[in-house]
C-alpha cells in the first residue's frame, strides 16, 4: 500500500482507521464488510481489519471460554481471565484506541459517536456471547458498552459490523462524494427528506413539482422543510433535541 491511499489531515500522511475484532467466531469478518463502500476502502487500505479468536485466549485441556452465572441463573457467562488476556493481546503497549464491548445495556450508538470513533484512528471490538460478560473485566479493562438497539441480537458480531460500516463511511476517501454523506439522516440532527429519480410520473404518481423547478433556493427549503416534519412526526426526541438546539446561540 502506498502513501497516495493513506488519508490525509492537515499534510500529514496518517494511518488508516484499524479495528480488532475480539470473537468466537472469526470467520463472520469481514462479512458485508468485504463489499461495496466499506470492500472498497479495505481494498485500498483506508481502513484494515484483523480479528481474534477469544478462544485462542482459554486455557487447559478444554479450553473453556465461558462458565455458570454466579449466583445460579440461566445460560453461561465469558469468563473474566479469557478475555482479559484476549483483550491485552489486542492492545499490546501504548495502544490508545477506544476499547468498545458490543452490549444491549449500553449507550445507544449515536452519529456523534460514529463521528468520535472515526477520530480516534480505530477501535479494538469486543463480542459478546452467551448471557453476559463478566462485569469484572469490563471495569478491569475499560470497555465502554454500546448498543446498536432496544432488541437482542445473539452476539455481539453484527453489532460490531454496523458499528465499523458508520465509521468507516466518514473516511476519507471512501465515499465518492462526501455531501451525499454530510445531507444524511441524522448528520444534521434531523431525518433525511424523501428522495425521487426518474420516471417523473410512475403509477399514477409524479415526483414533487418544486423538484423539477430547477430552482436550487427552493429546492433546498423544501427538502429542509420535509426533513423537520419526517423528524417530528418519526422522532420525536430528536425533534425537540434538535428544536433545543435551534435555540440556542
Amino acid at each position: 500500500m502506498s502513501d497516495e491511499t493513506l488519508p490525509v489531515k492537515d499534510d500529514v500522511v496518517c494511518a488508516p482507521w484499524h479495528a480488532t475484532v475480539l470473537t468466537l467466531y472469526p470467520d463472520m469478518f469481514p462479512g458485508p464488510l468485504g463489499t461495496s463502500l466499506a470492500g472498497r476502502g479495505l481494498e485500498k487500505g483506508l481502513w484494515t481489519l484483523d480479528t481474534l479468536h477469544i478462544r485462542e485466549f482459554a486455557e487447559g485441556k478444554h479450553r473453556n471460554v465461558d462458565d455458570t452465572p454466579a449466583g445460579g441463573g440461566a445460560g453461561m457467562v465469558l469468563r473474566p481471565d479469557v478475555l482479559a488476556r484476549a483483550i491485552d493481546h489486542a492492545s499490546g503497549e501504548n495502544d490508545d484506541r477506544p476499547r468498545i464491548l458490543l452490549s444491549p445495556r449500553g449507550a445507544p450508538l449515536t452519529q456523534q459517536k460514529v463521528r468520535e470513533l472515526k477520530d480516534a484512528g480505530g477501535a479494538i471490538l469486543v463480542c459478546g456471547r452467551f448471557e453476559g460478560v463478566d462485569q469484572r473485566v469490563i471495569e478491569a479493562r475499560n470497555l465502554e458498552e454500546i448498543s446498536i438497539g432496544d432488541y437482542i441480537l445473539s452476539g455481539g458480531e453484527v453489532g460490531a459490523m454496523v458499528l465499523m460500516d458508520a465509521v468507516v463511511r466518514l473516511l476519507p476517501g471512501v465515499m465518492g462524494k462526501i455531501a451525499s454523506g454530510e445531507d444524511e439522516s441524522f448528520e444534521s440532527g434531523l431525518l433525511e427528506y424523501p428522495h425521487y429519480t426518474r420516471p417523473t410520473e410512475w403509477e399514477g404518481h409524479e415526483i414533487p413539482e418544486i423538484l423539477a423547478s430547477g430552482h436550487h433556493g427552493k429546492i433546498a427549503d423544501w427538502r429542509f422543510e420535509q426533513a423537520v416534519e419526517l423528524t417530528r412526526e418519526r422522532r420525536p426526541d430528536l425533534y425537540e433535541a434538535w428544536v433545543e438546539r435551534q435555540k440556542k446561540p
